[in-house]
């Protein structure tokens, strides 16, 4: 297996790569910490703000204006944990916590950007909007065929500045041209929406140092997820029904994203829900649909479901 995956409804993305035994390629953060020690100071958000002058602190200093975003300085657990956008100065005592930075609070389209960095020179993007919800949930996310070229420029300077010598892929989450969290890795919900050849330029760019991807991104994709308030407990659906909802037209993959025997709240979830499942798909409403489907394999969870 050449992708490090813990997450077990993600190993079918990677099941069938070919790859050398001695290579290691992380899909989770806290492997990313471990293994690039000399890079890991990019999960320390309050220096990803200071790298492009936002306005920005750590709990112990107070903004002079607001709003602000406040979140955990350093989270290798993702999915929203913690993070509150804060209105005042008693919002901000009452919210903020020791180990939280706060930043400028921005408005504006949510985009995860997956690269593929050879000696700190991105070689290959791809762009996904989320559409958010609430409390660090979203509706769905599209990922885009076509580039972003300012976008793209701006990250790729970045990278040049901050990343000489880098070889591997990242992960940057932006809103608005404005880089909010950053990863050694690729975001591994969709990534099977990237084509037929991706993962063997994965294994490359790993193994060589070297990205070769011949094929260009000719398609949208759309990632479907699937929520339900917190509470519990949740059962997977049986095989045979979670085989139907892949065999739909359009569904790329289903998966079922969370641990049947484990408590709700020792899972990293967003505060506003409980993700049951995502859909992968080819079109948005083949995805909608195939979660209504998906949405009947728990007929005692309260599901929530986007207007």
């Amino acid at each position: 297996m050449p992708i490090c995956e813990r997450d077990p409804w993600r190993l079918q993305f990677f099941e069938k790569t070919a790859c050398p035994a001695d290579v290691l390629i992380p899909t989770d953060d806290g492997d990313c910490w471990d293994w690039f020690p000399q890079q890991r100071w990019i999960y320390d958000k309050l220096k990803i703000a200071q790298t492009q002058g936002i306005r920005s602190g750590l709990y112990e200093t107070t903004p002079k204006t607001f709003p602000v975003f406040s979140k955990p300085n350093i989270n290798l657990k993702g999915m929203g944990i913690d993070g509150k956008a804060i209105f005042s100065d008693a919002d901000f005592e009452k919210f903020s916590k020791p180990g939280h930075m706060w930043m400028e609070l921005f408005d504006g389209e949510h985009i995860s950007t997956d690269c593929a960095i050879a000696q700190g020179q991105v070689k290959w993007c791809r762009h996904a909007t989320g559409f958010a919800w609430h409390e660090g949930m979203f509706k769905h996310w599209i990922i885009h065929a076509k580039p972003i070229p300012q976008l793209e420029y701006f990250l790729s300077t970045w990278v040049f500045q901050h990343m000489t010598n880098y070889t591997g892929m990242m992960n940057f989450e932006t809103i608005n041209g404005h880089i909010i969290e950053t990863h050694l890795r690729f975001a591994d919900q969709w990534c099977d929406l990237y084509g037929p050849n991706w993962m063997q330029a994965l294994v490359g760019l790993y193994t060589k140092g070297i990205w070769n991807l011949d094929t260009l991104n000719d398609f949208e994709g759309y990632s479907v997820p699937l929520f339900a308030y917190h509470g519990g407990p949740f059962h997977h659906p049986t095989k045979s029904a979670q085989s139907k909802i892949r065999a739909l037209p359009h569904v790329k993959s289903l998966q079922i994203t969370f641990h049947e025997f484990q408590a709700g709240q020792l899972q990293p979830m967003p505060p506003g829900g409980f993700r049951l499942g995502i859909i992968n798909c080819t079109n948005l409403e083949a995805g909608f649909a195939a979660r209504k489907e998906l949405a009947a394999c728990f007929p005692n969870a309260d599901i929530m479901i986007p207007d």
